[in-house]
């Protein structure tokens, strides 16, 4: 049977948002039409037994009140910083909300997080959101026409496609920002996770989180995953991956496995350093955000996050989970 809805509340202009469940494989996971939020993950430990593993609000409210973390939203049209707030492609100069000072940060005031995406079922174990984000929201030019798809396969992986198209030049990155916690999203610190990333390099960063446009090597740093290791806090930048095998995250102890594979050349680690509103607290939750790099808009030499007439944007991310 085909995923269905189930209301979850409305805006304050009286817009309804629903709540989709998607069950799988031992997987259940739902999403918000508000936001794109992934709100729940439900996995089954090595004993069998089932709870949620990525970081949510019980009720719409919960996320209306504090956007801040983005917990488990479709962030857009830019994922991750543009310096200054400002790019400029083919010649003319875009400005963008400064919401993160100096910088602008996923999508600006009113990013696709903020927004009531519609929905119908996609297969019998998945929904597709869709949305066209006119031109000029938010600063971007180019009215785009975004599907973003939630499915779950006969393992109960989890997997987020992302589409759009566009009548102007523009740029475009998607991704999710879930936190996960594999001892359960209540369960506090996520610090004794031991987390594997398949990069060999980084993106340094400014004192503002901008990108300094060094490719550096992990080698012999505190950045290096690419052994399993705990990652502890004070983590949020970009690694450069060297395969579509992104990470791995696992708990040892309750056996979950998470692995994240991804068409996007880059993952942002994020061990939740600032996750201090609410009923969660500094590093619950570690979030694995694939993505282009951050600031590519105004890194001619890094991977390009154009989009152009006639050009489709096309990524994919599959969330697999497992036991050991």
């Amino acid at each position: 049977m085909s995923a269905q809805p189930e209301p979850f509340g409305r805006l304050a202009d009286g817009t309804p948002v629903h709540r989709w469940t998607l069950e799988r494989g031992g997987t259940r996971v739902r999403v918000l039409t508000y936001g794109g939020i992934v709100q729940s993950v439900d996995v089954p430990d090595r004993e069998g037994a089932r709870t949620g593993v990525a970081l949510g609000f019980a009720d719409l409210a919960g996320y209306l009140e504090r956007p801040g973390p983005y917990l488990g939203a479709l962030v857009g049209r830019y994922a991750n910083r543009i310096a200054g707030g400002v790019f400029t492609l083919d010649g003319q100069t875009y400005r963008l909300a400064r919401n993160n000072p100096p910088n602008s940060l996923h999508g600006g005031d009113l990013g696709f997080d903020k927004r009531v995406w519609e929905a119908e079922p996609a297969g019998a174990y998945g929904v597709r959101l869709s949305r066209v984000s006119p031109d000029g929201e938010e600063g971007f030019p180019g009215r785009l026409p975004v599907t973003v798809t939630y499915s779950l396969d006969g393992n109960g992986a989890l997997r987020i496609a992302y589409e759009a198209t566009t009548d102007a030049p523009t740029v475009v990155n998607l991704t999710n920002h879930s936190y996960w916690n594999l001892a359960g999203a209540d369960s506090g610190s996520a610090a004794g996770h031991e987390l594997r990333i398949s990069a060999s390099r980084i993106t340094p960063v400014d004192e503002h989180l901008i990108p300094t446009g060094e490719l550096a090597p992990v080698e012999g740093t505190r950045f290096d995953f690419r052994a399993p290791r705990k990652a502890g806090p004070g983590y949020d930048h970009n690694y450069v991956l060297d395969g579509p095998d992104a990470a791995e995250l696992y708990d040892p102890g309750s056996g979950r496995v998470l692995t994240v594979t991804t068409t996007e050349p880059g993952i942002q680690l994020y061990t939740g350093d600032h996750l201090d509103d609410g009923p969660f607290g500094a590093g619950d939750g570690i979030a694995l955000e694939t993505q282009h790099f951050p600031d590519a808009p105004n890194r001619p030499d890094f991977p390009s996050a154009v989009l152009r007439p006639g050009g489709v944007y096309a990524s994919e991310t599959v969330y697999g989970f497992s036991v050991r």
